[in-house]
């Protein structure tokens, strides 16, 4: 007898949407993050890895800055990696795809953050959130053996 899946399509476009919210959200309107202050000008990192080792440094003496900064640029984009997947049609589900679909959401918000003034383009952001994206369709890959999805 086949295993039933634990979520079907339409819960998991359910969480797809949610999640779009709630990155949405904190990616452009949570003052725990600043998004509330208007930054002057254009600020940007186009040099790969200079914050990422900035934040690796300081691990020790700023436990939070490292953990909101790099394991939450990864965590963040984990969940589209787990839930497009799913959604996307058969010869869709590749791992190609998901890279090059989290390289392009993460390439807009840093965009879209850098012209509304509420953050600043940082290479190493999309390099941690296309990782992320990564991450997520690995677990997807995981979750699919196990046929939660």
């Amino acid at each position: 007898m086949k295993k039933k899946r634990v979520f079907g399509k339409g819960t998991v476009g359910f969480l797809f949407l949610a999640y779009l919210a709630f990155l949405l959200y904190f990616l452009f309107w949570s003052e725990y993050f600043g998004r509330t202050e208007k930054i002057e000008g254009f600020q940007y990192n186009l040099e790969p890895f200079r914050e990422i080792r900035r934040y690796i440094s300081l691990r020790q003496a700023m436990p939070m800055l490292f953990v909101t900064n790099i394991v939450g640029n990864i965590a963040a984009f984990v969940p589209l990696g787990v839930l497009l997947p799913v959604l996307l049609p058969v010869r869709m589900k590749r791992l190609w795809v998901t890279f090059f679909l989290s390289y392009l959401l993460s390439l807009a918000v840093e965009t879209a953050q850098t012209l509304g003034h509420v953050g600043i383009f940082d290479l190493d952001d999309i390099i941690l959130n296309t990782a992320g994206g990564v991450l997520g369709y690995i677990l997807y890959r995981i979750f699919r053996k196990m046929r939660v999805f």
